[in-house]
């Protein structure tokens, strides 16, 4: 049962619980408890399972720990401390780990030296087991090991398969899993909840587990994830602690009818004046290259104010590039540092007081975590400015700013019934010891994420560990297991199983850069993510020239130059964040209200009056949103908005476009673009060109189509049929499967200390799929890489939602023809053009768009009503 604390504890109760060693560290050092620590520690004492959510820098870690070290401290001081695992901390990073036990040491070493004034000396270890942990280190901990072990989800799934580690962790009490909504939502948090009830069924008895997140929404999810099927857990919502100072700007006054070099130069200006207002800085952007960008210009625009005191941190950096930028941050040598993702998680990086957002974060959860590293102590403000480039982002960001203080976090979505990650688990749990096949679906079923497995699929994934498909071998894929059919006992097959098992396992595939090349001459390098969205034909940019795509082998992509059309896929495509779709609704929602107050034929004044009142934009923001929203209504009479679809056709450059305005995000987009192409090429007989953003999406071809009728023809109950058909010849899932292949040990990545580069595994993967499709179209791990595309790549399940709403007359369906496209339509027919034009010229073509819409609906520049 999961339920709610409704009122912290009183603090002197928590003081009678605490040794008094400790307590007088504590009143020594902070004098009062944080919020969370009311909520948490008593809880935490009494070994109940607990969740504690509250924002960043808000002392969660420290609650998480107070009443283990306080029984720690107790036990040592009694003489009754064993040489064995008491408590395991998980985080979703290293850095975070290695932060964490130098924060534990620190606590540690303070009580002690009061120990020591009563003739007291206390010898708790802390040991820090993740990927960076040496040999030595290693064996040391194996020979002695510690009370308190800090790691990793992949380190715990190793430590808890070797033999030595297995009998250190048999009375394990306490398990800790910090920044746990980054972990739930992806493979690794699947991975990591399996690996949980691997510790329980070693421990005999449940121990007391404790989450730690930031904003995150729903929390009865997040705990149910926490603590498996079946199990009670209680929630510390602690949403209330922190104030915050949060602001949409636009660096220009127009955003559609300014020069490139004006935005540009009117950006740069903007941020440098926060940065010089400020002591710390933290910029977020939402690509690796806009990071080194952003540093770039910086220095080369203000030579005399950025040299030494700028720093870039992503993951593109070698370990060491971001440990030193760590560290220059934590002693203050910094000014401002520019990331993409990588500095969003609670790694301790000191004094930031201002972070800027350049574009939308796409989410609600992630624009309040990165905002959160700023006044990163208990009751500091938490203070961001998001800067926006352009209109779509402007009320986009305007909109998520609104949820953000209205605490409207988007819905987090957590993977369900991975066979990957299942037949790495199984392998793991067969290694470490025999077990029963109704105690190993037992063991399987109380993990959240495979409550819904399937006997069928269980049994399917046991068939292909168990070598039961002998055509494999010839793919060198080799049984895994033993499994007795009449006992029902199965167990760890072969001499190198522990070894195959150590070297290979995780949930992170490994991902290189694609060479792209004409025949054998080498043109340049394309990221794995971009390759997964090409199809045969395809025509992108690379270093500035066209080329068409033919076929990929490995990680090679062969083209040919393709001087004559224009491009089809923009090729910054795959490193851009998706909107979340609960984002996507709450825009639509104010679309609706704003075609609504048009409709009724409100004048500006009251129009702006409203935007005033419902966002929280400066003057000039709702402006520009009302000149924005009045040129799309002049124009074309509809607004598109949560329930309504708008068809827009229109033709240009021998080109037919049908432009769909379904704002519902990305991953919802991928879907209903997918399928309706699909259709279209079906009642057409050929294939069309596809573009895609949050927006909508857009299907192009140079002769007609029936686009609306494929739409139209699109059903619910068929959609899951019509995208498996869809797929199966396509990039994503040939890559997707090479994935699902290197998790569930079909390929290895590493063999016999011989490491297999990322481009032999393609090679295998696609000679693999070939194989499996040979054995059943439904084989467990193709299956599963379907599965990954349609639900965690993409979604399906709010696409279907869609489908259903148009069905049942939720949504209507409205078609416009247009002459020049729409004003809401011009960012994603941009995407058609966006590599043929440098950034200034895109600038340009957005103007010219605008004045031709503007000619049309006879209007100046002033825009009155």
């Amino acid at each position: 049962m999961i339920t709610k604390i409704e009122e912290p504890h009183k603090k002197n109760d928590i003081l009678k619980i605490l040794h008094p060693f400790v307590r007088e560290w504590f009143l020594n050092k902070f004098g009062e408890f944080s919020l969370p620590q009311l909520y948490g520690v008593m809880e935490i004492h009494n070994r109940n399972n607990i969740l504690v959510s509250a924002p960043t820098g808000s002392t969660k870690t420290l609650t998480a720990f107070l009443a283990i070290l306080n029984e720690l401290v107790t036990l040592d001081v009694e003489g009754k401390l064993e040489d064995k695992i008491y408590a395991v901390y998980v985080s979703p990073l290293k850095a975070l780990s290695r932060d964490v036990e130098v924060n534990l040491t620190t606590p540690l070493g303070e009580i002690n030296g009061i120990a020591k004034k009563y003739g007291k000396k206390l010898s708790i270890r802390i040991g820090l087991r993740t990927g960076d942990t040496s040999a030595s280190e290693r064996a040391k901990m194996s020979r002695k090991p510690v009370h308190l072990l800090v790691s990793t989800p992949e380190s715990l799934a190793l430590v808890i398969t070797s033999p030595k580690f297995r009998e250190y962790m048999r009375d394990i009490r306490y398990c800790i899993v910090d920044e746990i909504h980054a972990l739930a939502e992806n493979k690794r948090g699947v991975h990591l909840s399996l690996s949980i009830e691997r510790l329980r069924e070693l421990t005999g008895e449940d121990f007391c587990r404790i989450g730690l997140s930031a904003t995150v929404s729903p929390l009865d999810e997040i705990a149910k994830y926490l603590v498996g099927n079946g199990n009670s857990c209680k929630i510390a919502d602690v949403q209330f602690v922190k104030k915050m100072d949060l602001k949409v700007l636009s660096p220009v006054k127009d955003l559609i009818n300014t020069s490139y070099e004006e935005q540009s130069r009117e950006t740069y200006e903007l941020i440098d004046n926060l940065v010089q207002e400020h002591k710390t800085t933290l910029i977020f952007t939402n690509t690796r290259a806009a990071t080194e960008r952003v540093v770039h210009h910086l220095k080369e625009k203000f030579p005399k104010k950025y040299s030494d005191n700028i720093g870039a941190h992503h993951g593109s950096l070698s370990k060491e590039k971001r440990l030193d930028i760590e560290n220059k941050l934590r002693e203050g040598k910094l000014k401002v540092v520019v990331c993409s993702t990588s500095l969003e998680l609670g790694i301790d990086i000191g004094y930031i007081d201002l972070v800027i957002l350049l574009g939308s974060p796409k989410s609600v959860a992630r624009c309040l975590q990165r905002i959160g590293r700023s006044g990163h102590k208990l009751h500091e403000t938490a203070k961001g400015r998001i800067i926006v480039l352009d209109r779509d982002d402007l009320i986009e960001c305007s909109v998520m700013l609104k949820s953000a203080i209205e605490k409207k976090i988007d819905t987090i979505h957590i993977p369900r019934n991975c066979l990957d990650v299942l037949a790495q688990q199984i392998y793991g749990i067969a290694i470490a010891d025999m077990i029963h096949y109704d105690d190993l679906f037992k063991l399987i079923k109380r993990s959240y994420c495979y409550k819904g497995l399937e006997k069928s699929d269980f049994d399917s994934v046991l068939d292909y560990l168990a070598g039961e498909f002998t055509s494999l071998e010839d793919r060198h894929v080799y049984a895994k297991i033993w499994r007795d059919k009449e006992t029902g006992m199965i167990g760890r097959r072969g001499k190198l199983s522990r070894i195959i098992y150590m070297t290979n396992i995780g949930t992170i595939p490994d991902e290189t850069h694609v060479t792209v090349k004409i025949g054998e001459q080498i043109i340049g390098h394309i990221d794995e993510g971009f390759l997964e969205r090409l199809k045969s034909r395809d025509v992108f940019v690379l270093g500035g020239e066209r080329y068409e795509f033919q076929f990929a082998r490995g990680m090679v992509a062969q083209v040919k130059s393709s001087a004559n059309r224009p491009p089809t896929i923009p090729s910054w495509f795959s490193e851009m964040l998706p909107l979340s779709y609960d984002l996507g609704a709450e825009i639509g929602r104010f679309r609706r209200l704003m075609e609504e107050k048009f409709l009724k034929r409100r004048n500006k004044k009251e129009i702006i009056d409203f935007i005033d009142e419902y966002l929280y934009v400066d003057r000039n923001s709702a402006e520009a949103i009302y000149r924005y929203f009045n040129e799309m209504f002049l124009y074309v009479k509809e607004i598109p908005n949560d329930k309504k679809i708008v068809i827009e056709h229109y033709s240009a450059y021998n080109k037919k476009f049908v432009v769909f305005h379904t704002l519902y995000g990305r991953r919802v987009n991928d879907v209903l673009s997918r399928a309706t192409a699909y259709l279209v090429g079906l009642l057409g007989k050929r294939d069309v060109e596809l573009g895609i953003n949050d927006n909508g999406f857009y299907i192009a071809s140079e002769n007609n189509m029936q686009a609306k009728r494929a739409f139209d023809s699109l059903k619910s109950k068929d959609l899951d049929k019509i995208m498996e058909i869809a797929l199966e010849k396509t990039e994503v899932l040939r890559r997707r499967f090479r994935h699902c292949a290197g998790r569930s040990l079909m390929i290895l990545r590493e063999y016999k200390g011989r490491r297999k580069r990322v481009g032999r595994q393609q090679v295998s993967s696609m000679l693999l799929i070939s194989a499996v499709r040979r054995i059943s179209n439904d084989f467990s791990i193709l299956k599963e890489a379907r599965r990954e595309v349609l639900e965690d790549l993409m979604d399906i399940e709010h696409a279907r939602e869609i489908i259903k709403k148009v069905e049942n007359g939720e949504i209507k369906i409205k078609e416009i023809d247009t002459k020049v496209p729409s004003p809401f339509a011009f960012n994603l027919v941009l995407q058609g053009y966006v590599d043929v034009f440098k950034v200034e010229d895109r600038m340009e073509f957005l103007k010219r768009m605008h004045q031709l819409v503007l000619a049309k609906i006879g209007m100046t520049e002033k825009l009155e009503v």
